[in-house]
């Protein structure tokens, strides 16, 4: 099972993130065989990071829970909170697959949040510049709860075009980059 996570810093949290950098990573590592994609997110203005993303593929909702709840930065505070859903992984590979590879261009993490009749259930035909798409699913994986996706793109308002505008209560744009070691 596929599984979205997005864990959001709390405000000023930086100096204890930037402490646990290599506990994290050492705790991702465990992880590294199903990990999807990876990375933090930033605040455009400051470059300070405003959460982290994990896309993983786990045995079941338990493994994903724990897999969340016992993340150093989790147990210590930096996060204020996190999302955790079923995801699918539409594009069939991890972020190590992208063709346009770690370094170059504008990266970003959209999260369409939705409900009703499912939408963008197949990316856009030029996806070319797509790091990571699926949709977001309740526990059981039977309802449609939005869409969650990486993408290089030249800016947030392009990145944010990929999603039908209007099936959607709220779409959010963050920055984003490659993270790990790999």
């Amino acid at each position: 099972m596929e599984f979205f996570c997005y864990h959001r810093d709390r405000p000023d949290s930086g100096a204890l993130r930037d402490e646990l950098l290599e506990e994290h990573w050492s705790y991702m590592d465990r992880y590294a065989a199903e990990l999807i994609a990876r990375g933090p997110t930033f605040d455009r203005d400051s470059d300070v990071a405003t959460g982290s993303v994990h896309i993983v593929d786990l045995p079941d909702l338990a493994t994903a829970r724990a897999f969340v709840f016992d993340e150093p930065n989790y147990q210590v505070g930096v996060y204020r909170d996190v999302m955790l859903r079923r995801w699918r992984n539409v594009l069939g590979r991890t972020m190590w697959d992208f063709p346009g590879g770690r370094e170059g261009g504008n990266r970003y993490l959209v999260v369409g949040l939705g409900s009703g009749p499912a939408a963008d259930l197949v990316p856009p035909p030029d996806s070319d510049e797509l790091i990571a798409w699926g949709p977001l699913l309740s526990d059981d994986g039977a309802t449609w709860l939005g869409t969650a996706l990486l993408i290089r793109a030249p800016d947030p308002d392009a990145a944010r075009a990929v999603l039908t505008p209007d099936r959607y209560a709220a779409i959010e744009v963050h920055d984003w980059e490659f993270g790990g070691r790999r």
